[in-house]
């Protein structure tokens, strides 16, 4: 039988700076994260560290350790085996050269049978050979002033408007030395279909021979079914079929089963290799059927049309080597208890472990996977064409068994930046990448995971007869609000699928007090601006704020506040109206779920792993039944989303229009029946709109509640807040005696480690909510918690 030896001890990593220095090594692992293990570089997520660990990314480094004698050990061959190098490398073993890399997305291996000494994998600078690339084939556009895409690396380590600059190198993926005989799987294809009630699994078996004339047979299992065949030269073919197969479902549609395959090469009276994978049965279509509003996007699993409530997801560390099990697990849980049942895993970062993927069967979270291209030009030529041809045949067979992955995806805004950015004119003919995402890449899907649809890219229309990023076919990326617009305009168009939008927030108070100091906490301060890396970000936040919020002179914990909400409300804009266009628009995937390091960005989670308002706001904007009260043609209406798999027929679904001091003006009970899946609108009553800035309509039924108030906060003549604060062992409870608008309980300003359960509330005069809260050392005195408390206050 095959045996791996993993080597992760005695790694020594060799500096360049001055007499044959070196260090203990982590593997996997990366410079950086060695380099500050020892002590010899600041942590570059606090302050401007950043800047001063730039050099890191200049130079050139050399892991080390030594290789003790490889005997075959009664086997046939021994391989050394890299599953992740990044980036540039060249691999020796007593100084004889196994072979040269440049690819971080790919794994490597090497036959190292009856050799031993020093192994040494060298890298260069990741720089110097995205530099020469570009020399060689000639510059092309990008959004960022990097060499990013002429290096198979993850872009966004060179920098993005979100993301430091920490350009690493390493070994950052698991080594070890495999050991065998005779013959050994080498690539197992697992296609999965579903007939009927009948699970359908075809596997598709690679294998590398020691022993040429050796006969060889596979046997596969899997949900009580087995199946023997032989193996004819290299390869071989397995067919099992798995009666009354339970279904695989997204979160929220059903159960998430999972079958273990197992597969064993058989040769010589005995098992010489073993693979196994679970893999859920499950069938999956994407709708791009032309209709009378345009060309739809609709994701179809097992029969059942969704509307996704995705989030896109980046690196999660910008070293990712940092990235554990326990880690994913703990934020796709938050994400799906967030209501998400879609992650984007975006194209400017990496192909993510088996142990995201892992994550995603269990919670039962689709993946649309980008393969790794975004906002640039990409030279077709070699040395890129046959490395970006590799990684992706590699990485499709990788992932083939997740039940979670449903959609591959070309890229990241580079079809929509040919047409839009100016690129078309610079390249004057020059390749940049569309021969990967409309020839290389659709042929690599259809030939080896012919079960998963495949999108050109995001946004995406479908033709070059329409504008890449229309709203009305396809995919559409929603940025002219944030960057121009303000949140309104999201009720400007109907899209048929809206791949990314957001809003930028600063992170939770405690992260950036970890990360800048108490005196840096100030929103043009230095730390606070480094920390900033979109494009004039703090004037889009102020502008944002000021059609809705007197913007707040000098106090940093108001502008902190605001800054926080205004991101909530503006995602919860679009995603109502969205939600409400159900089945014209069939899918929302805001930007983004996460951080990478601490940061002022559009994510829901910061860069520690603190919830923002928006995360607690996408509990109730991502739940299958939502109120949304929204402006048509013909008036306001109440729209009842429903996509439960039951009928809602809301019970007393009231209406009340309102005054600010607490006033009922007028009320009705109105009727609404949403089928299971579908939305259901009622017009509002003339009696009850809200007339003037001093009104404003509320609508609650079965728990539920929505406003609408047809004036921005700025006009609305607000009482000042009035309440009361309870605290208990684990808990706070407000009372309110006025209006209290969108009241926040900041947790962790009570401890670093407190998390509060409840984001934003809105209270009427009477009204009362009890906040859980867990992590505080101590519970705190009721003036602590009241100074922890913030809440929309009356324009000064």
């Amino acid at each position: 039988m095959l045996d791996a030896t993993p080597l992760t001890e005695g790694w020594i990593l060799r500096h360049p700076d001055g007499g044959g220095g070196s260090l203990p090594a982590s593997v996997p692992g990366c410079v950086h994260t060695d380099l500050l293990a020892a002590g010899l570089i600041p942590d570059p997520f606090l302050g401007r560290n950043e800047t001063e660990v730039a050099w890191v990314g200049r130079r050139e480094w050399t892991y080390e350790t030594e290789l003790p004698g490889v005997g075959a050990d009664g086997h046939d061959q021994v391989d050394l085996v890299f599953d992740g190098l990044d980036t540039a490398a060249e691999i020796r073993l007593d100084g004889r050269l196994l072979g040269s890399v440049r690819n971080m997305h790919r794994s490597y291996r090497f036959d190292v049978t009856g050799t031993s000494g020093r192994l040494s994998v060298r890298f260069a600078s990741a720089y110097a050979e995205a530099e020469a690339v570009r020399e060689r084939l000639g510059d092309r556009p990008n959004a960022y002033p990097e060499p990013f895409q002429f290096i198979r690396k993850m872009a966004c380590s060179f920098g993005w408007d979100w993301g430091p600059t920490l350009v690493t190198a390493g070994i950052w993926r698991p080594v070890r030395l495999e050991r065998w005989s005779t013959a050994r799987i080498a690539r197992v294809r697992p296609v999965v279909t579903v007939d009927g009630t009948t699970g359908q699994v075809e596997l598709l078996v690679d294998v590398e021979r020691a022993a040429v004339e050796a006969e060889l047979r596979l046997e596969a299992r899997v949900g009580g079914v087995s199946a023997v065949t032989a193996v004819e030269g290299t390869g071989g073919a397995v067919r099992l079929e798995v009666p009354e197969a339970a279904l695989w479902w997204p979160r929220g549609y059903g159960e998430q089963p999972l079958y273990e395959v197992e597969l064993t090469l058989h040769g010589e009276g005995r098992a010489l290799d073993r693979w196994r994978r679970r893999i859920g049965f499950r069938t999956v279509e994407l709708d791009r059927s032309a209709d009378g509003q345009g060309t739809g996007f609709t994701f179809v699993v097992n029969g059942e049309r969704l509307f996704a409530r995705g989030v896109n997801w980046i690196p999660d560390d910008v070293f990712p080597s940092r990235i554990t099990r326990e880690r994913y697990r703990e934020r796709l849980r938050q994400a799906a208890d967030a209501r998400v049942d879609l992650v984007r895993v975006w194209g400017g970062g990496i192909y993510e472990s088996e142990d995201f993927y892992d994550a995603c069967d269990e919670l039962g979270l689709l993946v649309w996977q980008d393969f790794p291209f975004a906002c640039a030009a990409y030279p077709e030529e070699q040395p890129l064409r046959g490395e970006v041809e590799a990684e992706a045949r590699e990485n499709v067979v990788r992932l083939m068994p997740h039940p979670s992955l449903v959609l591959w995806n070309g890229n990241n805004e580079n079809l929509w930046g040919f047409r839009d950015w100016g690129w078309e004119q610079r390249l004057a003919g020059e390749s940049w990448g569309e021969g990967y995402y409309l020839g290389v890449l659709p042929r690599v899907v259809a030939e080896l995971d012919p079960t998963r649809p495949y999108t050109a890219g995001s946004p995406w229309s479908g033709s070059w007869e329409r504008h890449p990023n229309d709203p009305a076919h396809g995919t559409h990326h929603s940025w002219e609000v944030w960057n121009r617009e303000d949140y309104a305009e999201y009720r400007a168009n109907v899209p048929r699928f809206v791949a990314e939008f957001g809003w930028q927030a600063p992170p939770a108070y405690a992260t950036l007090r970890r990360a800048l100091g108490e005196d840096e906490l100030a929103p043009d301060s230095p730390g606070m601006l480094h920390h900033q890396k979109a494009d004039d970000g703090n004037g889009k936040l102020e502008r944002g704020l000021a059609p809705h919020f007197a913007l707040p002179e000098g106090d940093f914990d108001r502008w902190h506040y605001l800054t926080q909400i205004n991101q909530a409300r503006a995602v919860a804009t679009g995603i109502e109206y969205w939600r409400s266009l159900w089945p014209v628009c069939a899918g929302t995937v805001v930007w983004q779920l996460n951080d990478c390091w601490p940061v002022t960005s559009w994510s829901a989670i910061d860069g520690d792993g603190r919830e923002k308002p928006l995360y607690h706001e996408l509990r109730r904007l991502y739940a299958d039944r939502l109120l949304t009260l929204q402006r048509r043609d013909d008036g306001l209406a109440l729209a009842a989303v429903n996509q439960a798999a039951e009928e809602w027929v809301p019970d007393g679904l009231r209406l009340r229009r309102m005054t600010v001091e607490g006033e009922v003006v007028a009320g009705v009970t109105v009727g609404v029946r949403a089928a299971a899946r579908t939305v259901a609108e009622v017009r509002v009553p003339g009696e009850v709109e809200p007339v003037g800035a001093k009104e404003f309509l509320v609508a609650d039924a079965d728990g539920l509640r929505t406003l609408w108030f047809p004036a921005p906060d700025r006009e609305v003549p607000y009482p000042r807040p009035e309440f009361q604060v309870e605290v208990g062992a684990e808990s706070v409870t407000v009372t309110a005696r006025t209006l209290v608008r969108d009241l926040l309980l900041q947790a962790d300003r009570l401890g670093a480690a407190a998390r509060a359960d409840t984001g934003l509330v809105t209270l009427l005069p009477g009204e009362r909510v009890v906040i859980g809260v867990r992590g505080w050392e101590a519970v705190p005195g009721v003036e602590d918690v009241r100074r922890a408390l913030f809440c929309v206050e009356p324009a000064r």
